[in-house]
């Protein structure tokens, strides 16, 4: 369990209280509006109604004591970029912000962010790379131009094993569990048999996959 300080309670900020509240973790949501704060009470430790560029108040909150801080300002810059600044100087431990765009990034990681998450640009990369093929489900960028895929079985690799298809010989693409009717099997061996019913998920570069899964 992690205790995390959520400053910004709009759509997005709301998301993330709630998964993490799913997840058992303790949340302090810091936001100006009142009403916000109140709606959010629920599913949170605790909350606070206040103007996170005030360094008093921040300070108050005892930042050093968090695990982590995020920033999901995204309506004034300027409010998120200082906000940024203070948690930074005031001990925060591990400060994660909300950017729009790239420029924005690149400021607040000048000005205290550890790492900047841009909801936006995410989305819509998952969603160009999930809809414009037929066999991608999900998808988990890693970076340096690799991802996990959550793929369906070809047609053609239907009652084939994984030794036989062999993509990681042939692609270089390993196969990490296949999914069956809901349920994750992460046992999977060379003797595995893919059926219809069946998602793989798969680690391999972008090139590979286009080759593999003729995206």
């Amino acid at each position: 369990m992690k205790s995390i300080l959520l400053i910004g309670v709009n759509n997005f900020g709301t998301m993330i209280a709630k998964k993490l509240h799913e997840l058992g973790h303790q949340v302090l949501a810091v936001d100006r509006d009142e009403q916000r704060i109140n709606a959010i009470l629920p599913i949170v430790t605790d909350a606070e109604i206040g103007d996170s560029t005030n360094e008093a108040f921040l300070s108050s909150l005892g930042i050093n004591n968090f695990d982590v801080c995020i920033v999901t300002i995204g309506s004034d810059f300027q409010s998120s970029l200082e906000t940024t600044s203070l948690l930074k100087e005031l001990g925060g431990n591990h400060v994660v912000s909300r950017a729009d765009r790239e420029v924005q990034a690149k400021f607040l990681l000048r000005n205290g962010a550890d790492e900047v998450i841009n909801p936006e640009k995410q989305v819509a990369e998952w969603a160009a790379i999930r809809f414009a093929s037929n066999h991608i489900l999900d998808y988990i960028s890693l970076g340096d131009n690799h991802a996990i895929y959550e793929v369906s079985v070809p047609d053609e690799w239907i009652g084939e094993t994984i030794g036989q298809i062999d993509i990681r010989k042939h692609y270089g693409i390993n196969i990490l569990a296949v999914r069956e009717n809901g349920k994750m099997n992460l046992s999977i061996t060379p003797e595995t048999i893919l059926s219809e019913n069946m998602t793989m998920l798969v680690l391999g570069s972008r090139k590979a996959m286009q080759k593999c899964f003729r995206i």
